[in-house]
């Protein structure tokens, strides 16, 4: 299941430079999360280090960056606040078992399924939705403890300080390329602005702001061990199951969407099912060490891709400088403007969001751009499950409908025989169609249907089949078949079928070959 990485000096400074500018970006992010979920802010960091080395380690896209995330923490918090954390522990450790069989079981193969359209309303909804949680950032706590909106000169600095930081990410990589521009803007403004004494808000200030603990600091200590303390009772099976179903199916599926991205991105393979297990047994570690549990992040591992990591050590080393600076280095990294961070995260929303979306509308079938437009809504209304079910259904429906149009029979006469030679899909959709293709008053006594350019799909063209079957008997005629697939006969003849069948030529249907992970 693990390849044996080939190291080169180059990949090794990539990948080290990388990760160091990721976990820098990784630190709000966790804290932010934790505080959506409704938990201390410590297990959103534990989670973001516990997911990011084992994922890292044992996932199936070097170069992927995983930890806590929004789509996950808003389902947790009505978990956390109806039955307190150690449910939330509990239910984490029920998600990565669901998700681990969903790798043995071969299912990330499914991801395959998610129409192209919808991809793209995907990686446009996340940019979105990125880009609007960062202007959070334009905001500060007043006397109250309300958030209000940044205004004069505190407004102006912010965004000066936003802009030189995308300034020195877009310009810098023109110059050279040895170090990863990301890492060199957010050194470069957090020197400005303590070696020029502006008043900026940092990364202390926002832990606490959050939490409202004006002594509250990012300083800690290794996670401990301990099972989650619930009862072990099928009331509690009852509770967190439903939960643990939606967060692993919410963690996968960003999982596997964020590494089709990559997969493309890089012009290489990640594999899927493998993925599914890394990201389980993240989430059983993290239940039984304190933490929240997560999933892939698109935005970080954008950072990283950009920043030149590509190999697991990427992901390995953004993992354990966050603990280092959570141990022994959190003095440092409080003092981090945020100005820095939404810099270098606007400039991750603009690599992100596809741009050619707005050519698209005159090249793609209008159905297509549809599915663009409804998938990226969605996801900035809701999440990104049910943006891609939303998608992935809307999209199946389109298809089922222009087939249905797909079916059609050429008609041959033959010793006394009429012969209906068909030819497209017969399913849910088309069987109306396939049924006015057929003039029973009309017809011969011995009537020919030939499926050899036929597909049989569903239970829907069976019945449709025996429908037919009925009209012919009822006329005292009889219905001939030919070129149906051994499923199909079997199936009619268990039914009591009417019609002959006559068998010669007869294909066998495969469906699908799944010879990678």
């Amino acid at each position: 299941m693990l390849s044996v990485p080939i190291f080169t000096t180059q990949s090794v400074k990539n990948d080290v430079l990388s990760g160091i500018t990721v976990s820098l970006a990784l630190v709000p992010e966790a804290v932010a999360f934790a505080f959506v979920a409704s938990v201390d802010p410590m297990v959103g960091l534990y989670a973001a280090f516990i997911v990011g080395l084992i994922t890292a380690v044992m996932g199936g896209r070097p170069g992927m960056i995983s930890g806590a995330t929004g789509a996950m923490a808003v389902v947790m918090v009505s978990l956390v606040v109806e039955h307190g954390v150690q449910y939330l522990f509990a239910a984490i450790l029920f998600t990565g078992v669901i998700q681990i069989g969903a790798g043995v079981f071969r299912l990330g193969k499914f991801i395959r399924m998610v129409p192209h359209p919808v991809m793209i309303g995907f990686v446009n909804g996340l940019a979105i939705v990125i880009f609007l949680a960062q202007l959070g950032q334009f905001q500060a706590p007043d006397a109250d403890g309300n958030m209000t909106w940044l205004v004069g000169e505190q407004m102006y600095l912010m965004m000066g300080l936003v802009l030189l930081t995308m300034a020195i990410i877009f310009f810098l990589p023109k110059l050279t390329t040895a170090v990863p521009a990301s890492l060199v803007a957010i050194v470069s403004v957090t020197g400005l602005v303590i070696g020029m004494d502006l008043e900026t808000r940092t990364v202390v200030d926002f832990v606490r702001g959050m939490s409202g603990d004006p002594a509250a600091t990012l300083a800690g200590s290794l996670p401990t061990f301990a099972f989650p303390d619930v009862p072990l009772t099928l009331e509690t099976l009852r509770i967190i199951l439903p939960y643990s179903i939606i967060l692993a199916a919410i963690g996968l599926i960003e999982s596997l969407l964020t590494l089709t991205v990559i997969d493309e991105m890089t012009n290489t393979r990640g594999r899927g099912n493998q993925e599914c297990v890394g990201q389980g047994l993240a989430n059983m570690t993290c239940s039984v060490f304190g933490a929240m549990g997560g999933c892939a992040m698109i935005g970080q591992s954008m950072i990283n891709i950009n920043s030149g990591g590509r190999g697991r050590l990427s992901g390995i080393t953004a993992a354990l400088t966050l603990l280092a600076f959570i141990l022994f280095a959190s003095t440092y990294i409080e003092m981090i403007p945020l100005a820095a961070l939404v810099g270098v995260m606007f400039m991750v929303v603009i690599g992100t969001f596809e741009w050619t979306t707005f050519k698209l509308a005159r090249k793609v079938p209008k159905s297509d751009f549809i599915a663009i437009l409804l998938v990226t809504a969605v996801t900035v209304a809701f999440d990104l499950a049910v943006a891609v079910f939303v998608g992935v259904i809307y999209c199946a429906l389109v298809f089922a409908w222009h087939h249905a149009k797909h079916i059609e029979a050429r008609i041959q006469e033959h010793d006394g025989h009429k012969i209906y030679h068909l030819n497209g899909p017969i399913f849910f959709s088309s069987v109306s169609n396939f049924l006015e293709l057929f003039h029973v008053e009309d017809d011969p006594d011995d009537v020919i249907i030939d499926f050899v350019d036929a597909r049989v799909a569903d239970h829907s063209a069976i019945e449709a089949i025996e429908t037919l079957a009925d009209r012919y008997h009822r006329e005292g005629k009889v219905l001939h078949l030919r070129h149906l697939s051994p499923e199909c006969i079997k199936l009619l003849h268990n039914a009591g079928s009417l019609v002959e069948v006559n068998v010669f030529e007869d294909p066998t249907y495969k469906v699908a070959s799944d010879k990678l992970g």
